[in-house]
């Protein structure tokens, strides 16, 4: 049994430990939210938050579903009691804890005629849950997008104060952006599919005239080659015109490059060679359709056709990590760097229009860093590579 002042002393050194142990920890949480900043920067970053939210749900424009998901972020943003987003037509969104008023339509109306901002008195909000009716004003701002109004977004308070119409006008602005960008992007879209009918039309006029002739050559000396040209030809056609689809793999690109060589050899005869080396672990990745193809022309057309004696094409593809790398490389004329450039940056017109239109759905997909790499000189032939990312979820064949 210990004494008394034994006992004395081990209570005054666990005292002393907690109270040492307590400290430690005290100044650790304390640090701890101190790392998370001023009551400022929290509000900050919980703005930035909730927009980066709502952002996600409009994406496509200002449509009904997007705009639903989006009033639900937007509503705490402005911290009232409901939030609403019309387009012209009609209300595209109501969120808040009251069942939307009869005439809200009726005065977004008149800010979508005015263009102006415009606070509206005395609505009667019935509670969705059951209760009795608020009174509550509402301030409704215009959504102006490329001048011209496209919607409304309006905030429903007791009062509507100075801060929520800035806030509301605030708001507006933001949407309009998104649906500006939204609308850029289909934008985009558009362009991709005119640039593939620009390199669709590239085919139509020189290889088809050229092909006809060669099965056209063969049908008295050969029809058998003629009957197979013919087929080859038809599924040729039939891949390059298909009207569904931006996108297709690295496999279906190069069985269509095989039957446009297989034309083209019948044209050439032995004087155009081709090698192909290519990892099949590549074969599936997802590349813009029509990208490969009007490089492998480029290499027949502008590089062999004016070049004397036998023309040598390599195609490659291979694995390079989290990428995979095409190259198409040929033996021909080859063309100034520096007229590459004015044709890649679209200053000539009428040449090399499908290397020009590659190189910018390339540049459109994946960014400025993918756009195609040509190395080239007058008689040293051409390398051209280019470069896809492996995984792209977001495209589809």
């Amino acid at each position: 049994m210990l004494s008394p002042a034994v006992d004395a002393a081990l209570v005054g050194a666990v005292v002393i430990i907690t109270l040492a142990v307590v400290a430690v920890l005290g100044f650790r949480f304390s640090r701890s939210y101190r790392d998370l900043g001023s009551d400022a920067d929290r509000a900050t970053y919980a703005t930035l938050h909730t927009v980066a939210l709502a952002s996600e749900h409009l994406r496509t424009g200002l449509t009904p579903g997007g705009a639903s998901k989006a009033a639900r972020h937007l509503r705490g943003l402005l911290r009232s009691q409901a939030l609403l987003v019309t387009d012209l037509n009609g209300v595209l969104a109501w969120d808040g804890t009251s069942a939307e008023p009869a005439e809200v339509m009726t005065v977004a109306q008149e800010v979508l005629a005015s263009g102006r901002t415009q606070i509206f008195k005395r609505f009667r909000l019935e509670p969705v849950t059951g209760g009795e009716e608020d009174l509550a004003e509402a301030v409704l701002a215009p959504i102006r997008v490329n001048g011209r109004v496209v919607g409304t977004v309006g905030a429903f308070a007791p009062a509507v104060s100075a801060g929520l119409v800035r806030a509301t006008n605030e708001v507006g602005a933001w949407v309009a952006t998104q649906v500006e960008l939204a609308e850029l992007d289909s934008s985009r879209t558009q362009l991709m599919e005119a640039e593939v009918r620009a390199l669709r039309a590239q085919i139509s006029p020189h290889f088809i005239y050229n092909s006809l002739n060669a099965i056209a050559s063969f049908i008295n000396t050969d029809p058998e080659r003629a009957r197979e040209l013919v087929v080859e030809f038809a599924d040729f056609t039939r891949y390059s015109f298909r009207r569904h689809g931006d996108f297709t793999t690295v496999a279906e690109e190069l069985r269509s490059i095989d039957r446009y060589l297989l034309l083209e050899r019948a044209r050439f005869g032995d004087r155009l060679r081709v090698s192909l080396q290519i990892g099949p672990e590549v074969l599936s990745t997802v590349i813009p359709f029509l990208s490969l193809q009007p490089l492998v022309e480029n290499a027949v057309r502008h590089g062999l056709d004016s070049k004397d004696g036998t023309g040598n094409i390599t195609i490659t593809a291979h694995d390079a990590g989290a990428y995979a790398v095409v190259t198409v490389e040929d033996d021909g004329v080859g063309m100034d760097p520096d007229r590459l450039r004015a044709v890649l940056a679209g200053h000539v017109d009428g040449v090399h229009v499908g290397l020009r239109n590659v190189d910018s759905r390339l540049r459109q997909v994946y960014g400025d860093a993918h756009g195609l790499i040509i190395d080239t000189a007058p008689g040293a032939g051409t390398l051209i590579t280019l470069r896809v990312p492996k995984s792209q979820p977001a495209h589809q064949t």
